[in-house]
């Protein structure tokens, strides 16, 4: 229901969205500020290709004039005029998309109240309300015989309905308590969603210098600088290009790159991704004016209209389909929210098919497969408790009254017997409530939460919730080289030029001055124009690189050589530059054409040296003067210059050009002709240095039981250098260290076919992957996840930073990508985004990770224990007594302290370095290990023996009056009220006992490390008192004296030395336990089983969403809870989201198979004010 709420008044939001749009946009361009209106831009942004081309032609003349309209300017951009920006911002709108509305607190606490085991309650209590204020006419009272047993003393008759009233205000409370807990995990999630937004910046051309601005700042009119890796923010109009290609998938579904070019296809659109080269656009759509921004809309708008439809099954194939999607994108955590569930509308053969076919889809994480078993489990088992208790109370009942004392049903009596049956009916519930563990996911939640939010200190910033803990199970880490190992501060060290081998920095009196003048204008030409060096920040530090590094440290060495590059810049500007062959990872090499005053034109090239060399056929040598370069004088430069420098771990970069006739022009697109026959110039060997820290990290990771290994596309002896330095091999060890295309052959069959068993032949010793290309970093990830070879699965941690990372950053279980040297495309791929880039962090990230594990299993282990003994003493107390010793308040007050201040006091705690000293979980570990089911079953055991004891001859024991078979709202007896106490009390100490989990003997390690566990424990205990002194008839309480109160603490302390006690009795000796809560065992699962296994454990999900199951709402909490998860896809995007923009329309293109976003969808949009049908009709 409150989803469909939520849904309608996005919709509205989005549909009143246009109007408003529309009548501002008209108003301004009345007074003709502007020489093109919103609409115009936006039919043309409609356009692809020769269309647009046309379009432009006849309306503006050429981009020129559409930029003049736009009162900007190709080479200065915009002016930083405040007015001016406010003014564009009014008139075409800001570039962000509004976000959905958070739900109010109101709309939670009515989630909360969905809950089935609660309402239960509620209309239990509310019967048993009803019924205590009927009396049967006084003379006939006797006839119901001793059943109305205490009716007759007057105050109490009054009294019968306390017990209803307070079964309903203790379910408020719970009520409230989840709601507050839902709300400010929302609010923390929208706090870290925004922060994500902010870290994306763009840049853009103000006043002729190029600045970085945050994403939402951009403006119609801004030239914004495009290159390789960015993720399009705004719409835009080509003003000029170097070999640009766009990834247009997420909008078209077309996965070939896309050229685009000044003068064939100018059009570009956001959300879309740039594979290679860059350029200049002119922004002429931002936030919901462009592509992205319309679909959002839509897609906002469309939801609840769409969902109405589905309801009705008109569309089954389009509502399976957002499912896949969403569900592969977040563990589905969203498509139960927002899509109705698949009915039998034949949905269900294709979806299976289709779960195959999308290999992309995450899999469930690890932690949330095994607690979604157990708590199904337990709830079944909790259900089946409650339902004998209800039966075996009913019989007693009727057989005692019935047949025993040979009554007959008389109809005045009516109403007390269907008391006495309303009363079983609560019992046997409370016996449910207290079963059903609901503060599972609470705790997995809050455990999750609370450690993302400490994480940002660690410089990991969690896009996806639960990377957090399955990185604590993490075997294997494929790392980067550049930047993450390395300082990514690169300074050209050794040279060699002019026919001589400089160990360091020549003097540039020692190099011929021609040569010189080649080396500057090769190195400041053939780099991006958009990498320059700074002056610093601070005085004496060292000067800032701005671009790509490896380009700074060449510039750097120029200006070592007393020589500067931005004079030849000013003189050849970028729009000089004839031709560029941008640098990718398949060419490994860089090239510009220049033409020279002469008409020839010339080529410099830069790039690897083995790649470069073989291209090489001539080598200027010392008076300048050009010579040969055979083959062999190639071997003979590797084993002399190459390999040296690479020993010390220098990356080597060789420097060439190639002089081309004017006349006839070369053929351009044929770039192996182009791209050879070159003149060698110099090598340089580039250092880029270790981080201090990294040594020591990597050796934490080791003895953590993380294996490390290095994926470079660096030369393999400059690869081994560095790992070496790191400590990711050593001397002595069993490694291999292998090249890309090494590694290709071994683990192909003849046809070329990449085989698994040869792949496991190589990856347990493989630490360094050298000159490895994107595609081998996938194979490796994916053959060591798939991997069979050892008994616990692998999972393996990726980071990666470039755009064609990508692949590999999603198949890992953990990818991380790099907050400063990270493209847009890597960080949308990646479940953790390192803000420092620094490998260090990633060890923080693993020590978090297990963090949150072990808190969810101290908090299995309390909680099992108060589940076990509760429901064991309600069951036996009814079947024996006819009553349960705990009465149902007491239940719910026992389940709030269990779930939700357990959950809250055992999932903060903070980590320790000693989490890094064991041995990594692995998959198929079980949640509950044989310790902790030692743990459980031995309290359990005490806290059974000591309450059964007090239940049977506690009276004698207290010298008290005897609480069993007390009648129908008999007053509260002391002998009951200190049973309660007694079973509050022992848990309170088994929290502390339940910190440690491992078997250690010192429970209170640390305990004042963590606040938030103390203030708990203290503040239960507070209120245990007041319930105890002054609950009275609600709480079914009677006030003890002090000596009874000092028995139950002892009785309670007792926890903690029988704790100790358990931890002596050795596990392996207990050969009868069993481990519980493992996950499915993938190794023995057939790829079908695993599928249906899947589909179990979402179908069981689902039905919980239906509450076909009821009791299970709890458990589909893990779910729905994560409402980061929510926040990170259900909102779509809040300012300025443009991050992740292309990961819903890649869905939403899944949806509707939009082949380009088509004019119908607009229209309709525009026309009918409600765009929801346009998603649907807009199928080809």
């Amino acid at each position: 229901m409150s989803t469909t709420a939520t849904m309608g008044e996005m919709a509205n939001s989005a549909v009143e969205f246009y109007p408003k749009r529309r009548a501002g946009s008209a108003e301004a361009n009345h007074a003709g500020d502007f020489g093109v209106t919103l609409d115009e831009l936006r039919t043309l942004m409609e356009l692809r290709g020769p269309e647009a081309l046309q379009k432009i032609q006849e309306s503006f003349g050429d981009v020129e004039g559409l930029c003049h309209r736009l009162k900007s300017s190709t080479s200065d951009g915009l002016s930083d005029n405040p007015a001016d920006l406010e003014k564009r911002r009014q008139t075409f709108g800001q570039n962000f998309i509004p976000p959905k509305k958070a739900k109010t607190f109101l709309q939670l606490v009515w989630e909360a109240l969905q809950d089935v085991t609660l309402i239960i309650l509620e209309i239990a209590a509310i019967i048993s309300l009803g019924l205590s204020f009927y009396q049967p006419p006084g003379h006939e009272g006797e006839a119901c015989g001793n059943v109305s047993g205490g009716i007759e003393e007057e105050g109490e008759a009054e009294a019968g309905w306390i017990e209803g009233a307070a079964i309903l205000l203790s379910v408020i409370c719970v009520v409230l308590v989840t709601a507050f807990n839902d709300w400010s995990k929302e609010k923390q999630f929208r706090g870290l969603q925004s922060r994500i937004e902010l870290e994306q910046r763009f840049a853009v051309v103000r006043n002729g210098n190029v600045i970085q601005i945050p994403v939402a700042e951009m403006v119609v009119g801004d030239m914004a600088q495009v290159k390789y890796g960015d993720l399009l923010p705004a719409d835009g109009v080509l003003i000029q290009a170097n070999d640009l290609k766009i990834d247009e998938s997420s909008l078209t579904g077309e996965s070939d790159h896309v050229r685009k070019s000044a003068d064939k296809d100018p059009m570009l659109l956001s959300g879309t991704h740039v594979m290679e080269g860059s350029g200049r656009m002119l922004v002429t759509a931002v936030g919901v004016n462009s592509q992205s921004g319309i679909i959002f809309t839509l897609l906002g708008a469309g939801e609840g209209e769409e969902e109405k439809k589905e309801k009705k099954g008109k569309q089954p194939e389009a509502a399976v389909e957002t499912n896949q999607n969403k569900a592969k994108k977040q563990d589905g955590a969203v498509a139960m929210e927002m899509q109705p569930l698949k009915s039998a509308e034949g949905g269900e053969v294709e979806e299976k098919e289709k779960k195959k076919a999308n290999v992309p889809k995450k899999e469930k994480s690890v932690l949330q497969g095994k607690l979604t078993k157990l708590a199904v489990q337990i709830g079944k088992a909790g259900l089946v408790m409650s339902a004998i208790t209800v039966i075996i109370l009913v019989l007693y009942f009727v057989i005692e009254t019935f047949v025993v004392e040979g009554r007959t049903w008389m109809t005045e009596c009516t109403p007390i017997y269907v008391q006495y049956f309303v009363k079983f009916f609560i019992i046997g519930v409370t016996v449910l409530v207290v079963a059903v563990p609901e503060g599972l996911p609470l705790a997995v939640t809050i455990s999750l939460a609370y450690s993302v939010k400490k994480m940002m200190k660690d410089n990991n910033l969690v896009r996806h919730l639960d990377a957090c803990e399955t990185m604590g199970n993490a075997t294997a880490i494929c790392s980067d080289k550049t930047g993450t190992l390395t300082t990514n501060r690169m300074t050209v060290v050794q040279a060699y030029v002019n026919d001589q081998h400089f160990r360091e920095i020549p003097d540039p009196s020692q190099i011929n001055p021609t040569i010189l003048e080649l080396v500057v204008n090769a190195i400041s030409i053939n780099c991006a124009y958009t990498s320059k060096i700074l002056p610093p920040d601070v005085e004496g530090g060292l000067p800032k690189q701005v671009g790509n590094k490896t380009e700074c440290g060449l510039l750097g060495f120029l200006l070592d050589l007393k020589r500067d590059y931005v004079p030849v810049r000013e003189q050849i500007p970028e729009e000089k530059l004839y031709k560029v062959y941008t640098f990718n990872s398949v060419r490994k090499s860089m090239s510009t054409v220049v033409q020279m005053p002469d008409g020839r034109f010339r080529l410099y090239s830069k790039g690897a040296s083995e790649i470069l060399l073989k291209k090489c056929s001539s080598i200027i040598g010392t008076n300048g003067d050009v010579r040969s370069f055979m083959p062999r004088d190639r071997d003979e430069m590797v084993k002399k210059v190459i390999e040296p420098m690479a020993c010390e771990g220098l990356r080597t970069i060789c420097i060439g050009y190639r002089d081309l006739p004017g006349d006839p022009e070369p053929e351009w697109d044929n770039e192996a002709e182009i791209v050879t026959d070159l003149t060698c110039i110099a090598v340089v060997g580039i250092e880029d240095p270790v981080r201090p820290e990294v040594p020591e990290a990597i050796r934490k990771c080791q003895r953590a039981g993380i294996t490390v290994r290095m994926v470079t596309g660096d030369n393999i002896n400059t690869a081994r250098a560095i790992a070496a330095k790191c400590g990711i091999i050593q001397p002595g060890d069993d490694f291999l260290c292998l090249e890309g295309k090494d590694f290709n052959r071994r683990i192909r069959n003849e046809k070329g076919e990449i085989e698994q068993e040869r792949i496991d032949k190589i990856w347990p010793k493989l630490r360094v992957l050298a000159r490895s290309s994107p595609t081998d970093k996938h194979t490796l990830v994916k053959g060591i996840i798939d991997s069979t070879v050892l008994e616990q699965r692998q999972v393996v941690a990726v980071t990666g930073d470039g755009t064609n990372d990508g692949p590999a950053l999603k198949k890992a279980d953990v990818g991380f990508a790099m907050g400063i040297a990270g493209t847009d495309v890597a960080k949308e791929a990646s479940d953790i985004i390192l803000t420092d880039d620094n490998f260090s962090s990633i060890v923080k990230a693993v020590m978090w990770g297990r963090n949150v594990y072990d808190s969810i299993s101290k908090f299995l282990q309390f909680q099992l224990t108060v589940n076990v003994v509760a429901v064991i003493v309600a069951f036996t107390g009814a079947c024996i007594t006819q009553d349960s010793p705990l009465k149902a308040v007491q239940m719910l007050w026992v389940n709030l302290i269990m779930d939700t201040f357990a959950s809250l006091a055992l999932a903060t705690e903070p980590p320790t370095e000693a989490l890094l000293l064991r041995k990594p979980y692995g998959r198929n570990n079980p949640l509950i290990s044989l310790t902790m089911m030692k743990n459980i079953l031995g309290h359990g055991v005490y806290q059974l023996i000591i309450i059964f004891t007090l239940l049977f001859v506690g009276e004698k024991i207290f010298n008290i009056d005897s609480g069993r078979n007390a009648p129908l709202h008999s007053p509260p007896s002391e002998h009951y009220t200190i049973i309660f106490n007694i079973f509050v009390l022992m848990q309170l100490f088994n929290e502390i006992n339940a910190r440690k989990i491992h078997g250690e003997r010192n429970v209170f390690d640390g305990i004042f490390g963590n606040p938030i566990f103390c203030s708990i424990v203290l503040g239960t205990f507070g209120v245990q008192i007041v319930i105890v002194q002054f609950g009275g008839k609600p709480f079914s309480c009677s006030p003890l004296n002090v000596e009874q109160w000092l028995w139950c603490l002892f009785v309670g302390v007792g926890e903690l030395l029988w704790g100790q006690v358990i931890a002596t009795v050795p596990t392996s000796h207990l050969k009868c336990l069993k481990e519980a809560g493992t996950g499915p065992r993938t190794d023995e699962m057939t790829e079908d089983e695993m599928a249906e296994d899947e589909e179990e454990i979402d179908h069981a999900e689902r039905e919980l969403r239906r509450g076909q199951i009821l009791w299970f709402r709890g458990l589909n909490r893990i779910q729905t809870q994560m409402e980061v998860v929510s926040t990170f896809k259900r909102s779509g995007s809040f300012q300025g989201a443009v991050r992740r923009r292309s990961s819903v329309l890649s869905q939403l293109h899944d949806v509707t198979n939009i082949s380009t976003p088509t004019h119908v969808v607009l229209s309709t949009a525009n026309t009918s004010g409600a765009p929801g049908n346009a998603g649907g009709e807009s199928v080809p």
